[in-house]
């Protein structure tokens, strides 16, 4: 068995591709203009290529190398994610983050089924496609049926959208399981005090809610805000966007700050505005 190439500086979410390396060998020399790789190439030359990937550890014993099989089955992964957009500089990413991804346990019709329902059913192109996946590549091994497409409904029903465009937001949403999704909900409902169309128009306000701890993000800001800043519902209902602010950081810095002068303001202004802004202004 072989080991998979741990990167020691994983790229960032926002940046995909970064510079090939010298070894890397040129779609002239290796893979075809269409994106297909040609497997009856080299032994060795093949290995090279997957090296180059980061699939294979290039200080791999030669005893631990992966037979041709194996090779030319872990190329299979390859060309299918290059005929759907995928570049050799964005291989290396899917490695770190779903390693699994490139062994003999996983074969291109096991993952097919994702990216026909990003097609179909969330009406990405195929560029959005390669965008979600680089951004939650473990979206590669959820199931459409029991629990993309559920997903999908539920944000649909309350009122999120566009999620079809690639951002981090949407990928890890999209990845959510409904369970976790309406235990979001319910908490705007239940603790909160949010009726039920309340709840769901705050978490389409803001959609991060639905991903957030519950027993350490969402219940220390609405107790913060209950117990010692004494806000009531109303000013909740108007900017559920409060739930978005670090609670070390932004909220308790700051409603100490305005107490300590007496003063006291909505809660949009006490925290969309920038630091050098808010302390101008409040000195």
């Amino acid at each position: 068995m072989f080991f998979i190439h741990s990167l020691h500086h994983p790229q960032t979410i926002s940046s995909y591709s970064h510079p090939q390396s010298p070894n890397i060998i040129t779609p002239n020399h290796y893979p075809n203009r269409n994106g297909y790789i040609k497997f009856r190439t080299n032994y060795r030359e093949n290995l090279r290529y997957l090296k180059s990937l980061t699939i294979i550890n290039p200080n791999t014993k030669p005893s631990k190398l992966p037979l041709p099989d194996a090779v030319n089955h872990i190329l299979t992964i390859v060309t299918f994610l290059k005929s759907h957009s995928f570049s050799d500089a964005d291989i290396p990413r899917l490695v770190h983050y779903s390693p699994h991804l490139f062994t003999t346990a996983v074969s291109p019709t096991d993952i097919s089924p994702v990216f026909t329902f990003l097609t179909t059913d969330l009406l990405a192109t195929v560029e959005d496609s390669r965008g979600l996946i680089l951004r939650c590549p473990n979206l590669l091994f959820s199931d459409p049926n029991h629990f993309l497409k559920p997903t999908l409904q539920f944000l649909k029903e309350i009122g999120v959208n566009n999620l079809n465009k690639p951002t981090n937001r949407n990928a890890h949403l999209l990845n959510t399981r409904v369970e976790k999704l309406r235990v979001r909900v319910r908490f705007m409902e239940e603790v909160v005090g949010f009726t039920e169309e309340e709840a769901k128009r705050s978490c389409a306000r803001l959609p991060a809610i639905l991903g957030y701890d519950l027993e350490n993000n969402l219940w220390p800001k609405f107790v913060y805000l209950v117990k010692e800043m004494e806000r009531d519902l109303e000013e909740l209902k108007k900017f559920p966007q409060y739930f978005g602010f670090s609670l070390e950081k932004r909220i308790v810095p700051r409603h100490l700050h305005l107490k300590e002068r007496g003063v006291r303001i909505p809660l949009n202004r006490m925290l969309m505005w920038g630091d050098e802004k808010f302390y101008a202004k409040w000195k």
